[in-house]
């Protein structure tokens, strides 16, 4: 056999095993991505504003918890615009509106997530069990719920919501301003890539029916940057959380004031913030709810 014939079978043999392996090492990698998928948490973004303020802001924010999310393997985001997954009872279909073969849609309910994020705003029409099963979700089946802006502004008429998320909205007096946020607890994971000052420019909240004695305030407003003589000013305490954490029952609950603007999504703090919350909410990471000291 000459050289030149035998130099080829080698070729041949070398590419067929570098095939194979190829093959192999992408099987791994299916197995290994489903294997990640399958331990992937799952959080329902709900935004229901079909009663209240459509904020423009609210798709690139579920886009990039999304992304994060996606991109760290930690959790799968699921994004509705109604509040019909928010119930443990099985959600079904009226006859003739599901598939030819008879079988149902798919839809979750609340047993299929680990944690909400809550981009809603004023009053959504829930019954009340949903307003239950939601209630039920966070305090006895110890899930997490992390409310951004608006979310501060839902269920005025639902007293155990606002204990829950720990507060309410009560207007924004400054409208967009430049206000130095300062934080309170650079320890806690949603903080820890929050520079201990920063001025953003946002639709900062004033805050209602809080206590720093149930909750743990992260991050305040400097009243010293803030028009403090403006008529929808209510507090006379100077006292304007930005995020807290707190617990609710066996659950935990974040709420940040931040995420009007729309290029606030594009910023490593505030993206950070909300990412770090909600794996925080997921009991990804650990971190100090407790009420700390003004």
């Amino acid at each position: 056999m000459s050289s030149l014939r035998r130099l080829a079978i080698v070729v041949v043999v070398l590419a067929a095993s570098f095939l194979v392996r190829s093959v192999r090492l992408q099987a791994d990698r299916d197995v290994g991505v489903q294997a990640d998928r399958g331990s992937r948490k799952h959080v329902l973004a709900w935004a229901d504003v079909r009663n209240g303020y459509q904020h423009d802001v609210i798709s690139h924010a579920f886009a990039v918890i999304e992304r994060l999310g996606h991109e760290s393997g930690a959790f799968d985001t699921f994004f509705r615009t109604d509040s019909q997954l928010v119930t443990k009872q099985p959600i079904r279909f009226a006859t003739g509106t599901g598939i030819a073969s008879g079988e149902q849609f798919l839809a979750h309910n609340l047993e299929f997530f680990d944690a909400i994020f809550f981009f809603g705003v004023r009053e959504i029409d829930l019954t009340p069990a949903q307003r239950a099963d939601l209630l039920s979700f966070v305090r006895e089946d110890g899930k997490g719920f992390v409310a951004a802006h608006s979310g501060a502004t839902a269920f005025f008429s639902w007293p155990e919501f606002g204990e829950m998320l720990g507060g309410r909205f009560d207007e924004h007096p400054w409208g967009i301003a430049d206000a130095a946020v300062v934080v309170d607890d650079p320890r806690f994971p949603a903080m820890q890539r929050f520079p201990p000052r920063l001025v953003v420019r946002d639709e900062h909240y004033q805050l209602k029916d809080f206590s720093r004695d149930r909750l743990r305030v992260l991050a305040h407003l400097d009243p010293a940057t803030l028009d403090l003589k403006r008529p929808l000013v209510h507090r006379t305490d100077a006292d304007f959380p930005v995020a807290w954490a707190k617990t609710y029952g066996a659950g935990r609950v974040f709420y940040s004031t931040l995420g009007h603007d729309p290029e606030l999504w594009d910023t490593v703090p505030i993206q950070q913030m909300y990412f770090q919350a909600i794996r925080w909410a997921l009991r990804l990471v650990d971190g100090d709810a407790t009420p700390l000291r003004r």
